[in-house]
């Protein structure tokens, strides 16, 4: 395992989807930086009227532009290019703050999502238009994408309303999102609404409190199915009617499955070339090693030096640890659904015993793998290109800028720690870590970030060119840390980039200004 040299961060930083390029947010400028070279490639200044805070810093789908916002402003900045800028002033009333800020289906699409759901706002950077839906239905942080979704390939929104007491599904065309079709859903209190990978279905489901219930609708609004819970329930599952309902939804990438969690230990899986269930996964209390199933129970070892994470393969019956009792919320029920890339892995955490991952082989039926940690786990991510390949992180003082990398043929999970590659040997403020987007043919990389600093690390055997980086204060990739770097000592500045410098701060490069007046609004 390699690390990259360290590189000045801050709270917004966050690598392209496509993984060749890291762009930091400071107060002044962002700072975007090359992987593959290790060097900044291009800085945006930002206008002097433009000072924060900021609340939301995205990048696009393509990984060309930047979304930078406040609650006043929404600025768009090309990654490369310093001729393209967009800026949308009041996105939302001024006595309002803006929840939910991102691209939508298209580069040139940006979405605003207004506080106490007053409104549901798409920008269209190209035309300067906007159209405003009222009543969106979730308009919090975190259950706003429940309520909309984009159809793949046709780009149509889907969004969820509620208006005098019931809700209504509305379709809105790409690029004018001009209403095409409305209708109410057969559901009392709908929880949210899904366009499957291949764009052939949408499904909402229903409210827990009311049952097991999600509806199939064609792309055209027609109803074609109900799901209201599993087929042949077990004994201990023979009053499920009486329970409560859905939890969690979540579609294969192949669009050839469907895994829908409730609030039990059962996870159903519907076929969705029949919408019939065909798959019933139940988490067992007590866990019997056998040679399709491998337990790794987790150990730490703490040091003078760094604690140590390693995994040891159960041999005899072990039953995964409950949540504990005296936690503030008791819950129950699936927590968290991810199919790995291949759609044939399922990686599941459930409420009951919050420090346990689970992973399926949907395709033999049977349960593969248990990993067993002593912190509640956090987060589930499978590698965007490559099959079979789970990054996990937990919660606890023990797992301090720590990951875990799985894959079927590992011994057991693998631990990541960058906290030996800060200065302080700790993190800074919070911390992420995800995957970087580089596809199957360089080696498994992860993007750290704290408050601070941000790294790379690899987990390629040997250095080389097989790293996705290359360093050239140290070719080798290096690994440990190395001279802080300064958000204005980015590029050697040379006379035609400081008069670039001069006309980005100025404004006089062509932007794209959009203001709160529009010429049409709907």
């Amino acid at each position: 395992m390699l690390f990259s040299k360290n590189v000045k961060s801050s709270a917004h930083c966050l690598p392209s989807p496509d993984g060749r390029y890291i762009a930091t947010l400071f107060q002044t400028l962002i700072n975007v930086r090359s992987v593959q070279s290790w060097e900044p490639i291009h800085v945006v200044r930002l206008p002097p009227d433009f000072t924060g805070p900021f609340l939301f810093f995205q990048w696009s789908s393509s990984s060309r532009l930047l979304l930078v916002a406040s609650s006043d402003q929404v600025r768009v900045f090309s990654a490369l290019d310093a001729n393209y800028h967009a800026t949308i002033r009041n996105p939302v009333p001024h006595h309002l703050k803006p929840t939910y800020i991102d691209f939508g289906a298209a580069d040139t699409e940006i979405c605003v999502m207004a506080s106490f759901g007053l409104k549901f706002s798409v920008f269209d950077l190209t035309s300067s238009k906007a159209t405003e839906i009222g009543s969106p239905k979730f308009s919090s942080s975190t259950a706003v994408r429940r309520g909309f979704s984009f159809r793949p390939h046709s780009n149509h929104l889907a969004l969820l309303t509620r208006t005098a007491g019931k809700d209504v599904i509305s379709i809105h065309a790409f690029p004018s999102r001009g209403l095409q079709r409305s209708w109410a859903p057969d559901t009392i209190d709908a929880q949210g609404l899904l366009w499957s990978p291949d764009g052939r279905w949408l499904v909402v489901w229903e409210s827990f409190a009311l049952g097991h219930k999600v509806v199939f609708y064609t792309p055209d609004g027609n109803l074609f199915k109900t799901w209201t819970g599993p087929i042949n329930p077990t004994h201990e599952e023979k009053d499920f009617a009486l329970g409560a309902g859905v939890k969690t939804v979540q579609f294969s990438p192949d669009a050839r499955l469907l895994a829908i969690g409730d609030h039990s230990r059962g996870l159903s899986v519907v076929d969705m070339t029949s919408t019939m269930e065909v798959l019933r996964l139940r988490h067992p209390n007590n866990l019997v090693p056998k040679g399709t199933l491998q337990i790794w129970q987790e150990r730490i070892g703490i040091s003078h030096g760094p604690i140590m994470h390693t995994f040891i393969r159960a041999s005899q019956a072990v039953s995964p640890p409950p949540r504990s009792h005296e936690a503030a919320e008791q819950l129950s029920g699936c927590a968290t659904i991810a199919f790995d890339l291949s759609s044939n892995l399922i990686a599941t955490r459930i409420e009951d015993f919050p420090s346990t991952v689970w992973i399926w082989d949907v395709q033999a039926a049977v349960l593969r793998a248990v990993l067993l940690f002593h912190g509640s786990v956090s987060t589930l991510s499978w590698h965007p290109h490559v099959r079979e390949t789970l990054l996990i992180r937990c919660e606890g003082d023990h797992y301090n800028s720590v990951v875990f990398v799985w894959d079927p043929l590992s011994e057991g999970p693998q631990s990541v720690d960058f906290s030996q590659q800060l200065s302080g040997f700790k993190a800074v403020g919070k911390w992420y870590a995800s995957w970087l987007g580089l596809d199957a043919s360089t080696p498994l990389s992860i993007f750290y970030s704290d408050n601070q600093n941000y790294v790379l690390a690899s987990l390629a055997d040997s250095d080389g060119d097989s790293l996705p980086w290359i360093n050239p204060r140290n070719p080798q990739g290096g690994d440990g840390p190395s001279r802080a770097e300064s958000p204005l000592e980015l590029v050697p500045a040379t006379a035609d980039e400081e008069d670039e410098a001069d006309a980005l701060q100025t404004g006089d490069d062509g932007d794209i200004v959009m203001e709160d007046t529009y010429n049409y609004k709907q």
